[in-house]
């Protein structure tokens, strides 16, 4: 018992030492000030963008249809970005369109999170059969084309915001599930697994108080990563008519709606796909910084 207690204590050590050294790996790394400031300002637009529209977003009037923006000749500032052809405010639109696709995006993140860190803890920690039968499952995922899967998901639910989600955490989860079992199929022999189960430790106690903390890294990576490309399926889906139904202002919606409208009112369609490409670009950069600040293995010096 004493080896066992004595090998638990210096894990602990190495723990700590690890984690002082990634602070001071963070404190070395400049981070991408700029990408971040827009997350946060799209995560802000996200939980008071309703509250802050000037305007109704689902309502408009015709009389003001087709407003240009409000630097250019016939612009108003009461409509900074314009009108649509319904007369509807496009900032407004925007506002209320960031928490919907940001709300159904993180919601179908964090479900698809949940089950592929689950899935990967059990199927490298038990292995056997269990892993066999995951793996595979996790190969016949990978071998269907997502955006094709999650348009035929949609319309057998049919469109809402539900629906997004379980196509989100349908099409999601396997990204994690494969990481987190790599992680658990190095972690599972170490000298820290070992006297856990040498004092008794359940299996789930392990996996969670063991291994878990130890693959978190990876998943908040993977998560960064990930949003973006769950953001554009969002918006892809709702561009298609098979997402968010109308007049719901979500991004991809909008974007459909200026199509026949571009050499007229180029605004409908553009801002949107702004606002799509900056939120986007700034979670890939950052992303990109916490994959190389925590994974030792992808840091390039």
């Amino acid at each position: 018992m004493t080896a066992v207690s004595t090998t638990i204590a210096g894990q602990l050590t190495r723990i700590r030492q690890l984690a002082q050294s990634g602070f001071r790996e963070l404190r070395r790394r400049r981070a991408p000030f700029v990408p971040m400031s827009v997350l946060v300002f799209m995560a802000l637009l996200g939980a008071f963008g309703p509250i802050a529209a000037p305007h109704d977003p689902t309502t408009g009037s015709l009389l003001a249809s087709l407003t240009p923006p409000a630097w250019m000749e016939g612009g108003q500032f009461a409509h900074p970005l314009g009108t649509d052809f319904q007369g509807r405010d496009v900032l407004s639109r925007i506002f209320n369109g960031a928490q919907i696709t940001m709300m159904s995006a993180a919601i179908g993140l964090v479900g698809a999170a949940l089950i592929g860190v689950t899935l990967g803890l059990v199927s490298g920690y038990f292995g056997s059969w269990i892993d066999a039968l995951l793996m595979r499952l996790v190969d016949f995922m990978l071998a269907l084309p997502g955006l094709l899967f999650a348009m035929v998901m949609v319309a057998g639910l049919g469109s809402s915001v539900r629906t997004i989600i379980i196509v989100v955490v349908a099409t999601s989860w396997v990204s994690y599930a494969r990481y987190v079992r790599g992680e658990v199929l190095s972690q599972r022999e170490r000298d820290y697994v070992i006297a856990a189960l040498a004092t008794g430790c359940s299996n789930g106690r392990i996996m969670l108080r063991h291994l878990l903390p130890n693959v978190l890294a990876t998943v908040l990576v993977i998560a960064t990563l990930q949003t973006g490309g769950i953001i554009l399926l969002v918006a892809s889906l709702s561009f298609l008519g098979l997402g968010i139904p109308k007049p719901t202002a979500a991004w991809g919606v909008m974007i459909a709606d200026g199509r026949a409208w571009l050499l007229q009112a180029w605004w409908i369609s553009v801002f949107p796909g702004v606002a799509i490409s900056l939120l986007i670009i700034s979670l890939n950069l950052v992303g990109d910084w916490m994959r190389d600040t925590f994974d030792p293995r992808l840091r390039s010096g």
